[in-house]
């Protein structure tokens, strides 16, 4: 299963990160009543369409990671990829999808996980990862950490090594770390409460 992570890794913080996460914060836009009502949606998109921003948030995924040996970048559907495909090839490290239901054409491993109401689940190839390989899972959101988790554990079942979580944005109030592994080191840059 998920071997552990050496706990002596902490995230680096270098010079500007502060000024880095302000601006990319004050980009992210919020959307009331989307995808349904009550939900305040933290839009990326505005980040993403300005290409210093982009860059400048994908260069704190990596700086965050200097001195960890990667060797896969796992991004959870849709907006993970977005942000773990530009990390994958800035540390020089494999990409690895991991998707919802029916939509990865190989052989996979799935998790299914609860919802508030209902369920979902996530796959990955089973072949995408080799066993002991070093994985650092990248997302945009973490929210109620249901996907995270569920990420997470579709790398235990890889017998991959997962090395740390990491996501742009954190959404504290929900309490979704309480999720995931507590031996692996987890990294939001944003946190807008809940």
């Amino acid at each position: 299963m998920q071997a552990s992570t050496p706990s002596a890794f902490t995230f680096a913080s270098p010079a500007g990160e502060k000024e880095r996460i302000s601006r990319i914060q004050q980009a992210v836009r919020a959307i009331p009543d989307f995808p349904k009502e009550g939900i305040l949606f933290r839009d990326i998109t505005t980040v993403l369409r300005d290409p210093r921003l982009f860059q400048e948030t994908i260069s704190l995924f990596a700086d965050a990671l200097a001195g960890l040996k990667v060797d896969y970048i796992v991004g959870i559907e849709s907006r993970g990829f977005i942000l773990g495909a530009p990390l994958a090839t800035q540390l020089n490290a494999g990409f690895v999808p991991v998707r919802k239901r029916n939509k990865l054409p190989g052989l996979v491993e799935r998790h299914e996980y609860d919802l508030e109401y209902g369920s979902d689940c996530v796959e990955i190839h089973i072949d995408a990862i080799e066993p002991g390989a070093r994985v650092v899972i990248v997302d945009d959101l973490l929210a109620t950490g249901g996907t995270a988790s569920a990420a997470a554990k579709l790398v235990g079942k890889l017998n991959a090594q997962l090395v740390a979580l990491m996501f742009l944005i954190e959404l504290s109030e929900l309490n979704g770390r309480e999720k995931l592994p507590s031996d692996v080191p987890i990294k939001a840059f944003i946190d807008f409460g809940g």
